[in-house]
């Protein structure tokens, strides 16, 4: 059986924003998460790890789990900050989220409950099993940079879109 840094090769994680930080459409920004996606799945990448956040993390796990129609080899781990986190968001996202954690592979909840920092121990832990970050950054202070350097201070590649 694989060990965790052989697995790590072939895993990558996403980070971005929420959809009122974002300067682009959605259109746009999953058009373009579906290319980085295809290259990294071209690279070698077979498993994805997803926040499961409101917008690129719900975006990118609605891809990979459209792509796994026809590539039975992908994989999708929902890394959940918390037990409930969704429980304020409105019915669409919600929706949308429940629909990611049944079909996932794996759903792990990374903390026991809210904190101030249950989203930063979850992106380190996304980064921390993954050989490649797919961003989606304007450029702006919070989670999304957090993680950015989280990640290049621990050799982690990030694909920036």
């Amino acid at each position: 059986m694989a060990n965790e840094n052989e697995l790590r090769l072939h895993r990558c994680c996403f980070t971005g924003h929420r959809p009122l930080k974002l300067t682009r459409s959605e259109a746009e920004i999953k058009r373009d998460l579906e290319a980085a996606i295809l290259q990294a799945i071209d690279d070698g990448f077979v498993t994805f790890i997803t926040g499961m956040a409101r917008g690129v993390d719900i975006w990118a796990g609605e891809i990979v789990l459209q792509l796994r129609q026809h590539n039975p080899n992908l994989h999708l781990i929902a890394a959940v900050p918390y037990d409930g986190f969704e429980n304020r968001w409105a019915s669409d996202w919600q929706k949308r989220y429940k629909d990611i954690l049944d079909r996932a592979d794996l759903v792990r909840y990374i903390c026991k409950g809210y904190s101030r920092v249950c989203f930063q121990i979850r992106n380190e832990w996304m980064v921390n099993r993954s050989a490649r970050v797919i961003a989606v950054y304007n450029g702006e202070p919070g989670g999304t940079r957090n993680t950015i350097e989280y990640a290049e201070k621990n050799k982690v590649e990030c694909f920036k879109i």
